[in-house]
């Protein structure tokens, strides 16, 4: 299985409310910057904690309309393209960055002004 197999697994979980079988593509002290990159969480209990409150980060009505892949050496970029509720249309990207296997850091890349408006 190709580090974007495990990404596009990740992001499978994630629409299907999966969270146990996402965070276990992750090693145990990994780390989740969030958009704005001043905000991170370390370790997978404590990002694997904050799924539960998925709903509640991101805008109403958020809804993802295109995904696509982009491999590197040892991480993957995912484009995502997303509406919401006061988006028409936008797109944002996420690093993974991988240890074998294991992805050891997510990292959101999002216009954090039009994220905030989006709530």
């Amino acid at each position: 299985m190709s580090i974007t197999d495990i990404v596009e697994r990740g992001w499978n979980a994630v629409g299907a409310g999966e969270f146990d079988t996402l965070v276990a593509d992750y090693v145990e002290e990994m780390t989740f910057i969030m958009p704005g990159q001043a905000d991170h969480l370390e370790g997978r209990q404590a990002f694997r904690a904050v799924l539960n409150g998925l709903g509640e980060m991101l805008p109403p009505g958020f809804e993802i309309t295109g995904l696509r892949q982009l491999e590197g050496e040892n991480e993957v970029v995912s484009i995502v393209e997303w509406k919401s509720e006061k988006v028409a249309g936008s797109q944002l990207s996420v690093l993974f960055k991988f240890e074998g296997d294991k992805i050891y850091e997510e990292r959101w890349f999002v216009d954090t002004v039009q994220w905030t408006e989006a709530f």
